[in-house]
């Protein structure tokens, strides 16, 4: 029957003479690495809940990774990603879209990103299925409470993992998944900025404390009793229990200190003379640039702008979410997915792509390859292939768009009346084209001439203005015919 993470650590404690325990015996520190190198993971662990710029950029870093969709897809034999069809339905999609009855995919993703991000680290410990030994559950371990164990024949022998209450169970490789960022000296380890950062956040946090005592001892500088003689027990206590009673807290600032036999000394060093605003600053920075995390994601608006802010997420979403999911993909798709056999083949995890897309980018880009095609095209070479050549495309071509159909004109508004009435009124509204003509009319005046119109925008189609045929000869040599378009009298509509 299926068993927890619990019971197969607690299985693997029961059977540790078929584990690699006899070898790891031989090397009793197992904070230690191949090489000796501590790395204090706890103490890197520990720095997320101690520096705010540090647990800022962590924490949003892993709820964005946690925030990515991901999918099951059968690779498509072109190998092209918008080829493959996606899979509903399978044991691993299950797995991985709830871990195990405590951890979401979201959970379950932040947990590791988390780790990765604090130590290089990211393990997932398989918890399996007795009769058909497939996986059941993935639990994230903390990387302080694993630990490999090195074969001078295979490599690796299996690893450590120490319980809370200090067990140490040993497993097998093949119950452990790790993601790890290299480390240049430990190939059993993983290597993260925190590391590096150790000291600064350390100085970081030591001089919030500072600062913290300092108020609690009422914002007053600490000093020294001095005494001419050495003081017995008694006396030493007596003196102490007072100056505490009467000067100790922020109740108590700025009394008077009455001393017998005693002087007292006041030690130089303000908070001035610390420098804790740059000192945090400083530090602050460091830690920026250790995670190459963009400053205005963690709050800060000095220097930044809507250009500058979408380039921060867009980098911030290159450099640093998609390295850590692709991580994430490999472990899926070489380590989880052939635990399943024949039923994975051919499958493969991928995550919807994080990155910002870059909207004026994109619309420049378009701008220039559609004029590089207009050029192409102008200058002799083949439509329907251009499109390809400048990467845009390819859209169907059916040739030039025909030349437009001019408008009909606008009705008046005499005609529009005339039609709802059943009037008729056209004859009052006629015109009349009007050629004065001699030996210089030229022919298409001479054949308009007498030529009625319904209205005054026909009449204006033809002679703009009232006058000047559109289609005089003469006009073309700047000698135009003397021709004109008026209404016609009710006379001359009654011959």
């Amino acid at each position: 029957m299926a068993r927890t993470l619990l019971g197969a650590l607690l299985n693997r404690a029961a059977t540790a003479t078929q584990t690699p325990v006899p070898y790891a015996s031989r090397h009793q520190s197992y904070g230690r690495g191949l090489f000796g190198s501590n790395r204090g993971t706890t103490a890197q662990l520990g720095a997320m809940g101690s520096v705010g710029t540090l647990f800022a950029i962590v924490n949003r870093t892993a709820k964005a990774e946690a925030g990515v969709e991901w999918g099951l897809y059968r690779k498509a034999k072109s190998g092209k990603k918008e080829d493959r069809v996606q899979v509903t339905s399978h044991a691993a999609l299950d797995l991985w879209n709830r871990p195990n009855p405590f951890y979401t995919q979201s959970v379950f993703v932040e947990t590791g990103a988390q780790h990765k991000q604090l130590t290089g680290e990211q393990w997932w410990v398989i918890a399996r299925n007795e009769r058909v030994n497939l996986p059941l559950e993935l639990w994230p371990v903390r990387p302080d409470r694993m630990t490999p164990v090195p074969d001078p024949d295979t490599f690796l022998a299996g690893y450590m993992y120490t319980s809370p209450d200090g067990q140490q169970v040993a497993l097998r490789k093949e119950d452990v998944i790790l993601i790890r960022t290299p480390h240049p000296t430990d190939p059993y380890r993983g290597i993260g900025p925190v590391q590096a950062l150790l000291t600064d956040l350390d100085a970081v946090r030591y001089s919030a404390e500072w600062n913290r005592n300092f108020f609690l001892n009422s914002a007053e500088p600490g000093g020294i009793i001095e005494v001419p003689n050495s003081l017995g027990d008694a006396e030493f206590d007596e003196l102490r229990d007072r100056w505490n009673e009467q000067h100790k807290g922020v109740a108590n600032a700025h009394r008077v200190a009455i001393l017998e036999h005693g002087k007292w000394v006041d030690r130089k060093y303000t908070q001035t003379d610390m420098q804790f605003v740059e000192l945090r600053n400083v530090s602050r920075e460091l830690i920026h640039e250790a995670f190459g995390f963009p400053r205005h994601m963690t709050g800060a608006v000095e220097n930044v702008n809507r250009a500058n802010g979408d380039a921060g997420e867009r980098m911030f979403a290159r450099w640093i979410l998609v390295p850590d999911l692709e991580a994430v993909r490999d472990a899926l798709n070489h380590q989880l997915l052939p635990l399943y056999g024949p039923t994975a083949e051919g499958l493969e995890f991928d995550f919807v792509n994080p990155v910002p897309e870059d909207i004026d980018k994109d619309a420049t880009q378009l701008t220039s390859r559609a004029n590089a095609a207009n050029l192409l095209v102008q200058a002799g070479f083949d439509p329907a292939g251009t499109l390809s050549a400048v990467g845009l495309p390819e859209i169907a071509y059916s040739g030039p768009p025909a030349a437009p159909v001019p408008a009909s004109p606008v009705a008046s508004w005499a005609d529009t009346v005339a039609g709802l009435l059943g009037e008729d009124i056209e004859n009052a509204q006629r015109w009349v084209a009007v050629a004065h003509l001699d030996d210089n009319t030229c022919q298409p005046c001479r054949d308009n001439d007498g030529q009625t119109y319904k209205n005054r925008a026909a009449a204006y189609a033809d002679y703009p203005g009232g006058k000047g045929y559109v289609h005089c000869i003469g006009a073309e040599y700047g000698n135009e015919c003397r021709c004109v378009v008026r209404k016609r009298r009710k006379s001359e509509d009654e011959e």
